[in-house]
């Protein structure tokens, strides 16, 4: 058996495992293999999109910078929590049931990893679809409903398909893929930058509450992207169990912050010279437009490898989700499902909006469920520094440790709850603003106050009787080839 899952984790094989644990002898690869893995995904035209939308909330060039470079510090919460991938050998998951408990833990992973999952396929298929059918209708084909409509099942059903081979392909291919989107958008950026407005300056200086509003939800923007990776566990699980901590944690984070922060200051930079025509158009069409015309179909096809590389991996963690919900399927017509529903999505949005909407709004409310499960995941790894039992978290009896009480998590569902409920006080939208918010002039604090709620509540909580039967993991037990009970 254990040959035959090292065998399922070459790139040219169909990935059939699914949360099954790794064993040992099973592991491989290097902590330094997982910057490619990140750095591919978000060489992204999205971050031309929230670039451009820090210079239309009105900040001044150096105020979007401040807030791009404050933004990315957050890139260390998805990095810490994928230490815990290698540490129990199975995906994240299946580790949260140290959270919420077997039961809790269902609900949780039903709504929120597909809530993000399926979000993130539609935003990144969008902006590939609006592309693909801007450059169709300039060769004079195509049909302003349709062209969209085809160009999106063509790249989901290559999405899927990427992501149904699985792991050892994303591993393996990654690296060269990061090369050639930088590569690409990094020629993008050299014609296009000349067009930037270097002196640039709003003609209404922003001040007071209305200048601390843009600069909050700027803030929220930028921030849905790095809180929304509860997954990085996945994408670590494969490493031996003695990789060091500190060193996933680096490359997961640096690969994810350095093109955030590289392509979203370009997008800031475009937007100085192309302001106006991004409020008609759209960034993308914008972009293409002060583009020689060779340039923009390659531009495109970087957007649509971007989207693919980015959109294989929600797919493929979030074929792993159903499984942890405890539906009997296995891992590759997961991948197939969850490409269907985040296909369906997208088609509704390409009829319904605009990418620079679409992102704005779709963004913000993500934060309402990613910031208090990415903190609560953060501060279980660092209280249990680092030590998951992947045995322990595939028993799922009543006697197990992750039972609690009921199957449920009292300290973990009540931080997570609570947690939400706060970041949403504290947001303001173009269609919803909480009460805190308000309060404060429509300064938007939902990331902030929901994270430090989430951390404070669950801390506090663990520490009394209503934690149930555990509260700190014993450091793991060396094991080798074992599986869990779903396949």
């Amino acid at each position: 058996m254990a040959q035959d899952t090292v065998a399922d984790d070459f790139a040219t094989r169909i990935e059939t495992r699914g949360i099954d644990l790794i064993g040992d002898a099973e592991r491989h690869g290097r902590a330094r293999d997982l910057f490619a893995v990140w750095a591919a995904p978000n060489v992204s035209i999205l971050n031309f999109t929230i670039g451009a939308s820090l210079i239309l909330l009105g900040l001044e060039i150096w105020q979007a910078v401040t807030v791009i470079l404050i933004s990315s510090t957050l890139w260390i919460f998805p990095g810490i929590v994928a230490i815990s991938g290698p540490a129990a050998g199975t995906s994240g998951s299946v580790i949260t049931r140290a959270i919420y408990g077997v039961i809790g833990n269902r609900l949780i992973v039903a709504l929120v990893g597909w809530l993000i999952g399926s979000v993130y396929l539609a935003l990144n298929w969008l902006g590939s679809s609006f592309l693909g059918a801007d450059l169709v209708g300039r060769l004079g084909i195509g049909d302003s409903v349709w062209t969209p409509i085809v160009v999106t099942l063509v790249i989901s059903a290559i999405t899927v398909l990427v992501a149904v081979y699985g792991h050892g392909l994303i591993l393996k291919t990654y690296g060269v893929v990061s090369l050639v989107l930088v590569g690409i958008f990094v020629l993008v950026a050299a014609f296009a930058l000349p067009h930037a407005d270097l002196s640039y300056a709003n003609p209404e200086p922003l001040t007071g509450a209305a200048l601390w509003s843009s600069i909050t939800i700027g803030f929220t923007l930028l921030a849905s992207s790095p809180l929304s990776y509860i997954n990085s566990p996945d994408l670590a699980r494969y490493l031996p169990r003695s990789t060091k901590p500190s060193h996933i944690a680096a490359a997961t984070a640096l690969g994810g912050a350095i093109p955030n922060i590289l392509f979203t200051t370009i997008g800031v930079l475009v937007a100085t010279g192309v302001g106006a025509a991004i409020q008609t158009e759209g960034i993308e069409k914008a972009l293409i437009g002060i583009l020689p015309a060779w340039l923009g179909p390659i531009l495109v096809v970087g957007v649509v490898v971007n989207t693919i590389s980015l959109n294989a991996m929600t797919t493929y963690t979030s074929s792993m989700a159903l499984q942890a919900i405890g539906l009997p399927i296995r891992r590759v017509p997961a991948a197939v499902v969850v490409g269907v529903l985040g296909t369906i999505l997208t088609i509704v949005l390409v009829l319904s909006t605009s990418l620079l909407g679409a992102v704005n709004l779709i963004l913000q409310f993500v934060v309402i469920v990613s910031a208090p499960t990415m903190m609560i995941f953060v501060v279980d790894v660092l209280l249990r520094r680092g030590r998951y039992d992947g045995v322990e978290l595939f028993d799922k009896s009543r006697t197990s440790r992750f039972w609690f009480t009921g199957g449920w998590s009292v300290p973990g569902m009540t931080a997570v709850t609570l947690g939400a409920l706060v970041t949403a006080m504290g947001l303001t939208t173009e269609v919803w603003s909480g009460p805190i918010a308000i309060a404060l002039g429509y300064v938007d604090l939902s990331v902030p106050m929901g994270i430090a709620v989430t951390a404070v509540v669950y801390l506090a909580l663990r520490k009394t009787p209503l934690a149930g039967s555990q509260t700190q993991a014993p450091a793991p037990t060396p094991r080798h080839s074992q599986e869990g009970p779903t396949r």
